[in-house]
């Protein structure tokens, strides 16, 4: 058991002072009092508050980042960035995986993600080939996971064709490959490996509609909820582009959205990403059906994706996450800010992402944003209070940024006032990652980034 006398801490209840909480050696916590002495306790100042859940990151693109950002032809999209991410995926071995993966993990827990659902598709070596030990690349970012500190929910993506209709998978897509049969006994052997492992869970993600053909989505899903853990989190890019969108009407004579929510039992272990491109019956069918959507903003309009109709789909009671997706920026703060920010600029007006109940705009996003992605993650976290992990974040209320304000405004100030990183300390899961913004293994895993990117960039 450990003790710890939070100077400040943001709970359920709002900011409170002097608050001393109980972690027990699972890493939960089973004791909350506000205004209590910090006899025998370990005394943190500072501003404490639950860290943040990444819902989506492909680890392996933060080797690419800056790298897309060449116009290539008058009309640059989502597709033409794809043949770059391409080029990446297909040089990157096991090694280079987890070195990439510990630089990344790393850099999240500094900017204040705790935990992290890793949509992993690179499966197969570099000639397509399965590797002896399918999972490989899973293992590499386990192994990242576990030597950063962060928490993982690990969900390897079942990837079978190239565009509806079960078209073939193309020459640089082989390394993403896998049949029903191979990608269950993937799942079952991690399911073995991660039994006992400390803070990480397991889940499933579906590429895409285009990915997977119907019959393999529902042979999937039948196997994950029967004989293997029927609450695992499943996730699915979807919706993304306008072409994903019009291919699906062709193929399916449905939207995406509305042909998922048509065909499976969506609800609230699932996590849409994306899901950008929808109809007024789509944004109702989601906020009904208790799913999540998990969105990317720095990702999306890095891509020129669109931005995704917050407006409606709060009002209805939809929940959402936000990820980091393609790594080009690791900051929760930039995602929320982004998110408003999108907003402001189609509705021509402020604090867009707020209601009459909790008129602060950072306080809405902020609270919104952890607990959909403690959801989408399937953790129990997101909150100081009695029972959850203890992912704990701690800010700095000596920067400019913070200083001197008042309660209702510590949040506001967080997301809304400058781009220096605000987080000094973290704890994930009772244990310290980060102190005095920095983690104990951080120079040994810059070294080896660094050396990776040489090599991949020379190559």
């Amino acid at each position: 058991m450990k003790d710890y006398w939070f100077e400040n801490a943001y709970l359920p209840i709002g900011w409170c002072a002097g608050v001393r909480v109980s972690i027990n050696d699972s890493g939960v916590i089973s004791n909350v009092q506000p205004g209590a002495d910090a006899v025998d306790a370990t005394v943190v100042h500072g501003l404490a508050m639950p860290g943040f859940p990444n819902a989506h990151s492909h680890a392996f693109q933060r080797a690419m980042a800056g790298l897309s950002e060449v116009a290539t032809s008058p009309s640059d999209t989502f597709w033409t960035w794809r043949k770059v991410m391409y080029e990446y995926a297909g040089a990157i071995t096991p090694e280079d995986q987890e070195v990439i993966a510990r630089q990344l993990y790393m850099e999240m827990l500094k900017a204040g993600y705790t935990s992290v659902a890793e949509f992993h598709y690179l499966h197969n070596q570099l000639d397509g080939n399965c590797y002896g030990n399918p999972s490989e690349m899973s293992d590499a970012i386990i192994n990242a996971a576990q030597h950063t500190g962060i928490g993982l929910t690990h969900l390897p993506v079942l990837y079978m064709s190239s565009n509806f209709g079960n078209t073939p998978l193309k020459k640089e897509q082989s390394r993403f490959a896998n049949t029903v049969e191979s990608y269950q006994h993937l799942l079952n052997g991690l399911s073995t490996r991660l039994n006992t492992s400390k803070n990480i869970r397991l889940g499933m993600a579906l590429h895409s509609l285009r990915a997977v053909p119907p019959e393999a989505i529902t042979e999937t899903l039948t196997f994950l909820h029967q004989k293997m853990d029927s609450s695992a989190p499943v996730h699915i890019h979807i919706a993304e582009q306008m072409l994903e969108v019009e291919a699906s009407i062709r193929s399916y004579g449905k939207r995406p959205v509305e042909w998922l929510l048509e065909q499976h039992d969506v609800d609230e272990r699932w996590c849409l990403v994306h899901a950008t491109h929808l109809s007024n019956e789509e944004i109702t069918g989601i906020a009904d059906s208790g799913a999540t959507v998990c969105l990317c903003t720095t990702t999306e309009a890095n891509l020129g994706d669109g931005l995704f109709p917050i407006v409606p789909y709060l009002q209805q009671g939809g929940q959402f996450a936000i990820g980091s997706d393609s790594n080009t920026s690791i900051s929760p703060i930039e995602e929320l800010r982004w998110l408003e920010y999108g907003q402001r600029l189609i509705h021509q007006r402020r604090n867009v992402i707020a209601d009459e109940t909790t008129p602060h705009t950072a306080k809405y996003l902020i609270d919104q944003a952890i607990q959909g992605g403690a959801r989408a993650l399937g953790r129990v976290t997101g909150k100081l209070d009695i029972g959850q992990l203890a992912d704990i974040i701690v800010l700095d209320e000596n920067t400019p940024q913070l200083f001197g304000k008042e309660e209702n405004y510590r949040l506001d100030a967080l997301v809304f006032n400058g781009n220096n990183n605000l987080v000094r300390d973290v704890l994930v899961a009772g244990e310290w990652v980060i102190k005095n913004y920095r983690h104990i293994n951080e120079s040994a895993i810059t070294d080896a980034f660094l050396a990776t990117i040489k090599r991949l960039q020379s190559s």
